[in-house]
């Protein structure tokens, strides 16, 4: 059956893998058996996919990203250079915990952009649309549309889906030129009023 899609030569793709229409794949990439990836996504060089893990359509990962196991990735979602996911809280070699009931879950949803060198901390879930600034920790959930930052990462401001800096009027009303929505921010977080 002839591939629909791209793994470069020296790119190692384990049986029971499922590969979407137009992605790529390339250099020093390993993914592991049972992961999910879309259809036109781009994994750079280095970048390691571990067992079962499940990647949306049209995402791109950076080189030297390893997505590890309960770590899943919606569509549109950017892992930006060497970036960093983890799935265990207390790792300690001499007591080893492997294995899917000791991993915690990390969702990252649609269009959401994760810079380069960012950490995120196992467990919580990264809204839609939402930015992480390069070299940020993040240690707990992060809104839709948010942009955070830091060390422990914090909300700095907020953007639209197509990535402008959202102002908004003294009513909380904001738009986006770009994306054509309407955003409304109620002094917590921020929604689409009208597309």
């Amino acid at each position: 059956m002839e591939k629909n899609y791209f793994v470069n030569k020296y790119a190692v793709v384990d049986d029971g893998v499922e590969i979407g229409e137009g992605s790529k794949i390339w250099h020093f990439s390993h993914v592991q058996p049972g992961s999910k990836i879309g259809k036109k996504c781009v994994l750079g060089q280095n970048v390691n996919v571990a067992n079962d893990v499940i990647i949306g359509n049209y995402c791109k990962i950076q080189n030297n990203v390893s997505i590890y196991e309960g770590v899943t990735l919606e569509d549109y979602v950017f892992c930006g250079p060497s970036m960093v996911f983890t799935n265990i809280l207390n790792p300690r070699c001499k007591y080893p915990q492997v294995g899917k009931e000791f991993y915690i879950k990390t969702l990252v949803k649609e269009g959401a952009s994760l810079g380069a060198n960012s950490t995120i901390v196992c467990g919580i879930t990264i809204g839609r649309f939402a930015f992480v600034a390069a070299g940020a920790v993040v240690t707990k959930d992060v809104p839709d549309f948010a942009l955070v930052k830091g060390n422990p990462a914090r909300i700095s401001g907020w953007y639209s889906e197509a990535g402008k800096k959202l102002e908004f009027d003294k009513d909380g009303f904001a738009y986006c030129e770009k994306s054509n929505v309407k955003y409304f921010f109620d002094g917590k977080s921020v929604s689409e009023v009208s597309k």
